[in-house]
């Protein structure tokens, strides 16, 4: 079954509009229980860093094939049941990997609870959708938190899947979902998943490499439409970004800054440990919640542009 661009439309303006209802059944937090059940399967505790890598190989695999097979499968029955229930599968799947509004109204609830100068909440909010510890963030901490992990999911959660249903379709979307979920709960440096989760993190680090970039230059050009600075995202962006450890985040984030005229990065706690980031832009403003809302503009701006570039990419495809 072709995925046509009007199947794209369609998942787009209904994840605009729906974002992503807790209680509806979704595949990407079955992808997370998947991989879940698998890493209690292989991982072994004490176990020599040789058996940890090839565990965390094995898990990579077995995750990609079942999310591939049972898509594809998923996809195959639908064709039984007659041309509408195949759309809305096509439709259903190609939305699920999509989050834009979801992005919006998770960090809509930290900046709330910080209006509200709630500063328990709002750290116990954060700790949601970041990996850094938040117990002890003050506010101005929070709202750096706040702003970067908006920036860097415009590549992740926006561009990437856009970019994979352009090229391969949902059932590639939701391969390359598969992948960042895989990062996003294995790729961590430390003591157990040094080993077992180095292949996600190298998987999730090629996935991206395209789409963050291309997410860096949507970001200048969506500054530019916003009457932000552009120069400064240009030039913050392609002098910044190659200082971060990660290959990919540094790119959005440094637009961001520089788009905002804000100085992100610095320290942050991962798992007790203090992490020294490169620090990204110059602090010519302070980070405010106006500096929230300038971003969730960037990001929505950001978004449409990438989908435009989508549907055109889908036309040629499809044609």
């Amino acid at each position: 079954m072709v995925f046509l661009p009007w199947h794209l439309v369609s998942a787009y303006l209904l994840d605009l509009a729906a974002g992503d209802p807790h209680r509806m059944p979704h595949p990407v937090r079955w992808i997370g229980r998947l991989i879940a059940r698998t890493e209690k399967m292989l991982y072994v505790e004490s176990a020599r860093p040789v058996f940890m890598l090839l565990s965390g190989f094995a898990l990579w695999i077995i995750v990609i094939a079942v999310v591939v097979c049972a898509a594809k499968a998923f996809i195959a029955i639908s064709c039984f049941a007659g041309s509408i229930f195949r759309n809305l599968a096509l439709i259903w799947l190609a939305y699920s990997t999509l989050a834009t509004r979801s992005l919006h109204k998770e960090s809509s609830h930290v900046a709330q609870a910080l209006r509200t100068g709630d500063l328990a909440l709002a750290r116990a909010r954060l700790s949601f959708i970041v990996s850094r510890e938040t117990s002890q963030l003050d506010r101005d901490a929070i709202l750096r938190a706040l702003v970067e992990t908006v920036s860097e999911n415009i590549s992740d959660a926006i561009v990437a899947p856009l970019f994979y249903l352009a090229l391969f379709g949902p059932v590639g979307a939701l391969a390359y979902k598969a992948i960042n979920t895989m990062d996003s709960m294995l790729g961590y440096k430390n003591e157990r998943y040094r080993y077992f989760g180095r292949f996600a993190a190298r998987a999730d680090d090629l996935a991206n490499w395209v789409p963050a970039r291309i997410s860096g230059w949507l970001l200048v050009a969506a500054s530019t439409c916003l009457g932000m600075d552009w120069r400064a995202a240009a030039n913050i962006m392609m002098r910044d970004a190659p200082k971060m450890k990660s290959p990919n985040a540094g790119y959005p984030e440094a637009a961001t800054a520089g788009a905002l005229g804000v100085q992100l990065g610095g320290p942050s706690f991962y798992f007790g440990a203090r992490v020294e980031k490169p620090l990204l832009g110059e602090p010519i403003n302070r980070i405010t919640l106006e500096t929230y809302s300038r971003t969730i503009r960037l990001m929505y701006l950001s978004s449409g542009l990438a989908f435009l570039m989508a549907v055109c990419v889908r036309l040629v495809i499809s044609n």
